[in-house]
C-alpha cells in the first residue's frame, strides 16, 4: 500500500466526551466502511460488520438492558472471549450509563466470584453454558446478581436456562429489532468501568476508570504513533486486558480501523496469514514463543542456515540503526536486499507480511528478543504502563525507537523519578481510585498527585528505562539487593526452561525454581541417562548440573551477583487454575514460595554444593 492510501480521519475526545459518543461519531463518519470481522464457528467462515451494522446489533443489547431494571451507574460483567458481541454489549451498556466490569475467560471460578460481589454486579453475560456450569457453585445464590445471559448455545442449554430463574439465552433474550442508538448527554468524568488487577500479592483491586482516562491516553497514543482508517488491528489479547482494550478496541475506533479477532492463542500462526494486519498489540510471551520455535527450526538445520539466519539479524540491526540515525553506513548492508530475501522476508511473511506497527507491553521485553524482530525488519515497539493509568505511559516511536527502554511519555503525561529510584507519574489517564478501598488509593497516589508505579527507573532524554521492581528486590543476607526480574527473563528464554522464580530472600546465595519444558525433559532425561518416567531423576544432580550450566550461559553478561548455585526442577507447570499464576499470566510469588516451601528449604541445607560453585 502506498503512501497516499493511508488516510487520517482521527475522533478528538473534546468533542465526544464519552466512550459511546466517540462510538456514534465514528458511526456517523464511517458507516459503511468495514469496522469488525470474526470468525463464525457455525458457519465456519469470517464475518464482516461494518460500523452501521454494529450500530443495529449495539441498539438490539439497548433495548434488552432497558428492560432489565437498571440504574445509570449499576454494575455489569462479562466473561467473554474477543469478539463483536463484547463490543456490541460494552458499547450498549455504557450507551445506558451503566459500569462495565470485564472478566478473564481463564479466571478461577472463587476469584470471578468475588470481584462479582465486591463490585456489586447485577447482570453477567457468559460466553457459554459449560462456563456458567463451572462458576455458579463458587457464586451461588447472590442477591445481588439479578440475571445471566449466555451468549452461545450448548448442550441442554435452553433445560438449564429453565431451571434457573436468573439465566436466559441472549438469542431469546435479544429482540428482533432495535430501536434506534440510544444518544445521551454523558460526562467525560463518569465512571466507565471497574478492572480489577491482577492481586499477585493478595486479592485483586477494582481500578476505577472514567470515559475520559481511557480516550485521554487512547488520543495521547496516537500523537506517539500513527494509525489509520485502514489499518487493521489483530486482536488477541484479552479484552479484559486494559492495553488491548485501550490500545486494540477504543484507539481503532477513534481511527476508524478496523479490527480482525484471532480465532484462538493456537490459531494465531493461521489467522496472521489470513488476515493479515498491519498493527498488532502483544505480550512479550508471544514473541518469546515465536523466538523460541526459531531457535528450535535452526537447531535442526546446516551451519549454513543458521549462520545466514545470525548474519540477517545482524546486519538487519545495522540497518536498523542506521534508520533510526544511530549508526553509520556499512558495506555489509549491500548484503540486506539478499539476506532480506533468503532470511528476513520468510519471517515476515508468517507474520502476514504487512505489518506496520508491533506493540509489546504488559511486561518487561528481552533486549535480545528485541534486537532479533527490529534486526529481521518486523517494526517491534515496546511500551509501559498500569492498569491504574489506563493503561499506557509510555511508548517508543517508529522513528525514536529505542528498544531496551519503554519508550517516551505519551502526551499530557509528566514523569519524575522520586524516592529509591521510583517512577512517579501524572497523568489524565490516572485511575479515579480503587472501588471501595480508599486506604489503597491513598498508598498509591500522594497528595501532589503522583501516582507512584513501584517500578525503578531512570529517564534519559526522554525514553524512560525500567530498572527494577522495589517490591520485588531480593535482600540477601549480606545485605546485597538482587532484582531478580531480569534474570528469570534471561533464563526463560533457554528452550530448556518453562517458567522460573529466582530465590534469595534473607539468604546467602541465589537459588531458583525452574519448571522445565515437558517437550524438552525426555530427551534431557536420556542425555543424562536418565529414565524420563522415573520421578527421582528430576532430582538427580546430574540433570540439576546441566541445568545449571545453561543458566550460567544465559546470565553471562549479568553483574557477579547473577549467579544461581542450586535449583529445584519441577515440571508441573503454574497456572492459573492451581493458583500460581494471575490472569495476566504474572507469578504470584508469595503463593509458589508457599507452595514449594520445602523444596526452598533444601536448597539451603548446608550451603551450595561444591559443584555448585561456577
Amino acid at each position: 500500500m502506498t503512501s497516499a492510501e493511508w488516510n487520517e480521519d482521527l475522533i478528538s475526545p473534546e468533542n465526544v466526551k464519552t466512550i459511546d459518543g466517540m462510538f456514534a461519531q465514528r458511526i456517523r463518519r464511517s458507516g459503511d466502511r468495514p469496522a469488525y470481522k470474526s470468525y463464525d464457528r457455525s458457519s465456519r467462515s469470517w464475518v464482516e460488520y461494518s460500523w452501521s451494522q454494529m450500530a443495529d446489533q449495539v441498539a438490539r443489547w439497548q433495548d434488552a438492558l432497558a428492560g432489565e431494571a437498571l440504574q445509570p451507574g449499576d454494575r455489569v460483567a462479562l466473561v467473554l472471549r474477543n469478539c463483536p458481541e463484547w463490543v456490541m454489549f460494552d458499547q450498549a451498556s455504557l450507551g445506558l450509563g451503566l459500569v462495565v466490569v470485564p472478566l478473564y475467560t481463564d479466571d478461577r471460578p472463587d476469584s470471578v466470584a468475588y470481584i462479582l460481589e465486591d463490585s456489586a454486579v447485577k447482570l453477567l453475560l457468559v460466553q457459554d453454558i459449560g462456563r456458567w456450569r463451572r462458576l455458579a457453585p463458587a457464586i451461588g445464590d447472590s442477591g445481588i446478581l439479578k440475571r445471566v445471559l449466555v451468549l452461545d448455545n450448548g448442550e441442554n442449554a435452553h433445560q438449564l436456562a429453565q431451571r434457573d430463574e436468573r439465566v436466559r439465552l441472549v438469542e431469546d433474550w435479544l429482540p428482533a429489532k432495535g430501536s434506534g442508538l440510544r444518544r445521551r448527554q454523558g460526562r467525560a468524568d463518569e465512571l466507565a468501568s471497574i478492572v480489577y488487577t491482577s492481586g499477585t500479592t493478595g486479592r485483586p483491586k477494582g481500578v476505577m476508570l472514567s470515559h475520559s482516562n481511557m480516550l485521554s491516553v487512547a488520543h495521547g497514543a496516537l500523537a506517539v504513533v500513527d494509525c489509520y482508517q485502514e489499518d487493521v488491528f489483530l486482536s488477541f489479547l484479552p479484552l479484559s486486558h486494559t492495553l488491548e482494550r485501550t490500545g486494540g478496541y477504543y484507539l481503532p475506533i477513534m481511527t476508524g480501523s478496523m479490527v480482525a479477532y484471532s480465532r484462538s492463542i493456537g490459531q494465531l500462526a493461521e489467522d496472521l496469514q489470513i488476515l493479515r494486519p498491519t498493527a498488532m498489540i502483544a505480550v512479550p510471551r508471544i514473541f518469546e514463543r515465536i523466538y523460541g520455535r526459531l531457535k528450535e527450526q535452526l537447531s535442526s538445520r546446516s551451519v549454513l542456515a543458521r549462520w545466514l539466519f545470525e548474519r540477517a539479524v545482524g546486519v538487519g540491526w545495522r540497518r536498523f540503526l542506521r534508520q533510526q540515525g544511530r549508526a553509520r553506513w556499512h558495506p555489509s548492508l549491500l548484503f540486506w536486499p539478499l539476506l532480506r530475501r533468503l532470511v528476513a522476508g520468510k519471517v515476515t511473511q508468517r507474520l502476514g507480511g504487512r505489518l506496520r506497527v508491533t506493540v509489546s507491553g504488559g511486561a518487561p521485553l528481552s533486549p535480545e528478543i528485541a534486537k532479533v524482530f527490529l534486526g529481521l525488519g518486523v517494526p517491534l515497539l515496546q511500551g509501559y504502563g498500569l492498569t491504574e493509568t489506563s493503561p499506557v505511559i509510555s511508548v517508543n516511536p517508529l522513528e525514536n525507537n529505542q528498544p531496551a527502554s519503554v519508550g517516551v511519555p505519551l502526551r499530557r503525561i509528566k514523569v519524575k523519578i522520586g524516592e529509591d529510584e521510583e517512577l512517579l507519574v501524572k497523568s489524565p489517564g490516572v485511575m479515579l481510585g480503587y472501588w471501595n478501598n480508599h486506604a489503597a488509593t491513598k498508598a498509591m497516589i500522594d497528595a501532589d498527585g503522583w501516582l507512584h508505579t513501584g517500578d525503578q527507573a531512570r529517564i534519559e532524554g526522554e525514553h524512560i528505562y525500567i530498572t527494577g521492581r522495589i517490591k520485588d528486590i531480593l535482600v540477601l543476607s549480606n545485605g546485597e539487593k538482587v532484582p531478580p526480574a531480569d534474570m528469570e527473563l534471561a533464563i526463560a528464554l533457554d528452550t530448556l526452561v518453562s517458567q522460573v522464580m529466582v530465590v534469595g530472600e534473607g539468604q546467602p546465595y541465589l537459588t531458583a525454581l525452574v519448571v522445565l519444558d515437558a517437550d524438552f525433559w525426555p530427551g534431557l532425561a536420556q542425555d543424562c541417562g536418565l529414565d524420563p518416567m522415573r520421578p527421582e531423576s528430576l532430582a538427580d544432580q546430574k540433570v540439576a548440573t546441566v541445568v545449571l550450566r545453561h543458566i550460567k550461559d544465559a546470565l553471562r553478561d549479568f553483574p557477579g551477583f547473577a549467579k544461581i548455585r542450586r535449583v529445584t526442577l519441577l515440571l508441573e507447570p503454574w497456572t492459573i487454575d492451581n493458583g500460581l499464576l494471575t490472569p495476566t499470566l504474572k507469578t504470584k510469588r508469595a503463593k509458589v514460595l508457599e507452595r514449594y516451601a520445602e523444596e526452598v528449604a533444601a536448597m539451603y541445607e548446608g550451603g551450595p554444593a561444591s559443584g555448585d560453585h561456577r
